[in-house]
């Protein structure tokens, strides 16, 4: 089991907890009110950081409600959050685009997150030909 040293920046704050049998992501909050009009990039603090273990990071993306409760759409697709990103100022935040007017509030579940471990180093040989099958172009696999 992982230990993750977090700090909450308010004492009112939920405390991140799995929903047992649901999901093995944890959702995230918004810290503060946050208005944005339509076409407006902003920074959603989320009122957390964290020390994840070194050989670890954070991956966070949207929940699937929140286009449609928020009409936000996270605008780096999925947020990584590596384990140097661990200072006590150094609150967690996901960057979005307000695709219509929208109040997000503090305490709304916006995001989620989940950590995995960083990938191994990796070498590349370079080869003039590969071996496997040709498997026909991209999105090859049909709709069925």
């Amino acid at each position: 089991m992982l230990d993750i040293t977090i700090k909450y920046f308010s004492d009112d704050m939920e405390r991140i907890e799995l929903i047992d049998g649901k999901s093995d992501w944890f959702d995230l909050r918004a810290f503060e009110d946050v208005t944005l009009a339509k076409g407006e990039a902003a920074l959603i603090p989320l009122g957390v950081a964290m020390k994840l273990p070194d050989g670890y990071e954070a991956h966070i993306a949207p929940r699937s409600s929140t286009f449609k409760n928020f009409g936000i759409i996270q605008t780096n697709s999925v947020g990584v959050v590596d384990n140097s990103y661990s200072g006590d100022q150094d609150m967690w935040r996901m960057p979005v685009l307000a695709m219509r007017d929208t109040i997000i509030h503090k305490g709304d579940r916006i995001c989620q997150f989940r950590i995995f471990e960083k990938q191994p180093v990796i070498t590349f040989t370079e080869v003039d030909h590969l071996t496997g099958p040709d498997r026909g172009g991209f999105g090859s696999t049909g709709t069925r």
